[in-house]
């Protein structure tokens, strides 16, 4: 048969490895101790260097725990900065949980709109499969953060704290996606026997109780007003008495993120267009998750702008490539796994998007850069992983790693070139609903994803 794989081609496999001394000797070595360990470059590690030009944090850092809601973390994180200089405090979090819950509520009830919508699609549809697939996801996209903040506001975390299914999300995903996938074969069930997307609708809204309850139950009843009270670092004390959570919001909140715009760099897709995903949405009849793609210098030069006039940067990457935990460190050499090997993997940034190794997984802040004159040399991060890894949970990426695995930066357009602003008038291009691009919506990136 051809293609089959032969006794001859073993043996000569086996006849060439053995002859081989090097790779004999890397054999001794990566079968005693990890491949990472031993593919881990001295240089890289010889020359970390924690010094940068601009340099804007002077905060503790979060901790997502076991959960996937690292965007919602990196856009709080963005915010409370200025709510911390407003009521004069160093240490202060927006509730995680209590847009994490909204979000949740929000995904559910369009994720069965979805599946009335698709309802005269076989069960087989690439689309269906997909967003069953991901019912109930913890990631999710800086548009849809916004869409939730402005529906619901915000709280303070002592208003909504954690709980023991925010922090460690694994259980109450599992019963929720069995949940809505129940709903959603209810409602195709409805449709298929000739009813109507009335009559399928009144039926979601039913259900939407359950998906309520079980929220509730895991997470805790969102308030809709609460006591706020502080005493700030000089001791004094602060009262705003009772406060809605849109009150709070609109008081504590300084940046008009409703002007920011999503920039990716996507190399398989033309520059200067703007693109969307089919259905990668949380809130119905909120604004759609639009990028606009452009160059990875221009990233580089918009986000080393921003730094530089003091504002943290939300973006979103490919966290576990060629990443140092302990160390907090990325470098696109870190790991000489070709090297180690003797072999060449050959994909580029296109081409590990194409065939699937490389997709957005996380969402952090950028919150330093180092510049000389030869441009950027490195980039400091804010991490939402707790202290463990890097300095104090703050991360270095040198800036070979940002050209090769940095997707998106969340921007305010007033730094955007009027080419850019031009090209926010295009119309969308709709990528499918499984597309990298959308990626971070369905990735789970908790701390339980230890890398070395």
């Amino acid at each position: 048969m051809a293609g089959k794989i032969t006794k001859k081609e073993i043996d000569t496999l086996r006849k060439n490895f053995s002859s081989d001394a090097n790779a004999r000797i890397i054999q001794n070595a990566v079968t005693t101790t990890t491949a990472s360990e031993i593919a881990l470059s001295r240089e890289i590690i010889a020359n970390i260097d924690n010094s940068f030009s601009t340099k804007i944090d002077d905060w503790k850092v979060t901790n997502q725990k076991a959960s996937g809601r690292c965007w919602l973390f990196a856009t709080l994180n963005l915010l409370r900065p200025g709510a911390m200089e407003k009521m004069g405090l160093k240490d202060f979090e927006f509730s995680q949980a209590f847009v994490h819950f909204w979000d949740k509520f929000e995904r559910a009830n369009h994720n069965l709109e979805a599946m009335i919508a698709t309802a005269d699609r076989p069960l087989d549809d690439r689309t269906i499969g997909f967003i069953l697939d991901h019912p109930s996801e913890d990631g999710g996209q800086w548009n849809m953060a916004i869409n939730v903040i402005n529906k619901y506001g915000l709280v303070p975390k002592s208003a909504y704290p954690e709980s023991q299914s925010s922090s460690a999300t694994a259980r109450m995903n599992m019963n929720l996606r069995l949940l809505i996938r129940s709903i959603a074969s209810e409602l195709r069930g409805i449709i298929e026997d000739g009813g109507s997307v009335k009559d399928a609708r009144e039926h979601k809204t039913k259900r939407m109780e359950d998906v309520w309850r079980l929220l509730c139950i895991h997470l805790g009843t969102p308030p809709t007003q609460f006591d706020w009270q502080w005493r700030d670092n000089d001791k004094k004390f602060h009262s705003r008495g009772t406060m809605t959570p849109h009150e709070f919001k609109d008081e504590f909140v300084t940046i008009d993120f409703n002007d920011y715009v999503c920039l990716v760099n996507d190399p398989r897709n033309p520059q200067m267009q703007t693109y969307t995903v089919d259905f990668l949405q949380n809130v119905v009849g909120g604004p759609p998750v639009e990028y606009l793609n452009i160059s990875i210098d221009e990233m580089k030069n918009i986000t080393r702008k921003i730094l530089e006039d003091g504002i943290p940067v939300w973006m979103g990457c490919d966290v576990g490539k060629q990443m140092h935990r302990k160390l907090g460190l990325w470098d696109a050499k870190m790991f000489e796994y070709e090297e180690m090997y003797g072999i060449k993997f050959g994909l580029d940034k296109q081409s590990r998007l194409d065939y699937h190794h490389s997709l957005m997984t996380h969402a952090m802040l950028f919150t330093g850069v180092d510049v000389d004159k030869n441009g950027t040399r490195r980039w400091r991060v804010e991490n939402s992983w707790g202290t463990k890894g890097g300095i104090d949970g703050y991360y270095i990426m040198n800036d070979s790693w940002f050209d090769e695995y940095m997707f998106e930066i969340a921007a305010p357009k007033s730094y955007l070139s009027k080419e850019m602003i031009a090209a926010l008038d295009t119309k969308p291009i709709v990528l499918p609903a499984w597309d990298p691009m959308g990626s971070l919506a369905c990735s789970h990136c908790g701390q339980e994803n230890d890398l070395v």
